[in-house]
Formats: C-alpha cells, structure tokens, sequence
C-alpha cells in the first residue's frame, strides 16, 4: 500500500540517488507528481512549491550546468529542504 510516508520516502530515496550521481531527473518528476497520496495529506501550497522545483529540474537537465539558469545541485538540495518539511508536516 502506497502511503504519503512511503511515497516521501521513496522520493527522498531518488533525490539522493540524483546527488550522487545515478538516476535520472524525469524518473525523480514522473515519481513525485504520481505521489498522490503524499501531496494529497500535505496542505496545497507543498505541491505549488514541489511542482515548481520540478520543472525547474526538468529544464536543467535538458540543458548543460553552463546554459541553463537552474543550478541542478541547488535544485537536488532544495528538493531535500523540501522532503526535510514535508515530513516535519506529516507528523504534526
């Protein structure tokens, strides 16, 4: 059974994997966004703002760290903040 716990868990599994160097950032997207359970137990605004950190991932990984504007690993490390409050939310 797919709980919010388990889906956060899983995600912050592949945000780790990504900063070290394995995995792909449209795994790590298509994961979160099917995440339903997880963003349907935390309040809305932590799917705006997980979204957003997504499609900025997505765009630099289409581009070299030189061309894009998105820092991938400042990305990856806000990701983590953002797995870090999410789970703070949960088990209030």
């Amino acid at each position: 059974m797919n709980t919010a716990a388990t889906q956060l868990d899983y995600l912050g599994a592949r945000i780790a994997a990504l900063q070290g160097g394995s995995g792909s950032a449209s795994a790590l997207s298509n994961e979160a966004r099917a995440s339903t359970d997880l963003l349907g137990a935390l309040p809305p605004r932590y799917a705006e703002v997980l979204l957003s950190l997504l499609d900025r991932l997505e765009s630099s990984a289409l581009f070299s760290e030189e061309s894009c504007s998105f820092s991938q690993k400042d990305l990856l490390d806000n990701l983590q903040v953002w797995i870090d409050k999410a789970r703070a939310q949960l088990v209030s």
